[in-house]
């Protein structure tokens, strides 16, 4: 049975930037889970940030900028975190290789895991088109990258 690359905060882990979570109420989910299809990870963690910790985007482009070098991630302090996210994106395209996983489903927004819209980098709440660091990475070693919108669209492709 193929199994399925999740973040963590989708299941209601509290490894969300604030201490919270994004638990996402699904019948799929919970029936993948009984299926133990489910693999979780939280990136950021993964690459070394603590929870709570302080929010972070993507300056000038996005995660594909990011792992060729040409961007950079800071916290809402000014801090340099890319180190960070890059490490966390690593570990999750290792998790998904030792699995055989083919598929993740990866929280929307995220700096990290965002498949279609991520934070513009100037921390005022507004979206750009764009990848996070672990979903670009994943995406470009064959992973198919969902959000939590997508659900049912992941189902029909695991039938």
């Amino acid at each position: 049975m193929e199994k399925i690359l999740i973040s963590s905060c989708l299941l209601g882990e509290k490894v969300k930037y604030n201490g919270g979570d994004n638990l996402t109420q699904s019948s799929l989910l919970k029936k993948w889970q009984n299926e133990k299809r489910i693999v979780s990870i939280c990136p950021e963690m993964a690459g070394g940030l603590p929870t709570p910790r302080n929010p972070a985007e993507i300056q000038h482009g996005d995660g594909t900028d990011v792992i060729l070098g040409k961007s950079f991630a800071l916290d809402n302090e000014s801090n340099d975190v890319t180190k960070y996210f890059i490490k966390g994106a690593f570990a999750a395209l290792e998790l998904a290789k030792n699995h055989n996983i083919s598929i993740a489903i990866l929280k929307e927004r995220s700096p990290s895991c965002g498949s279609n819209m991520i934070y513009t980098g100037d921390f005022s709440g507004k979206l750009k088109e764009g990848k996070g660091v672990t979903a670009r990475l994943l995406e470009q070693n064959g992973i198919r990258v969902f959000n939590e919108d997508q659900l049912e669209a992941v189902d029909i492709i695991l039938v």
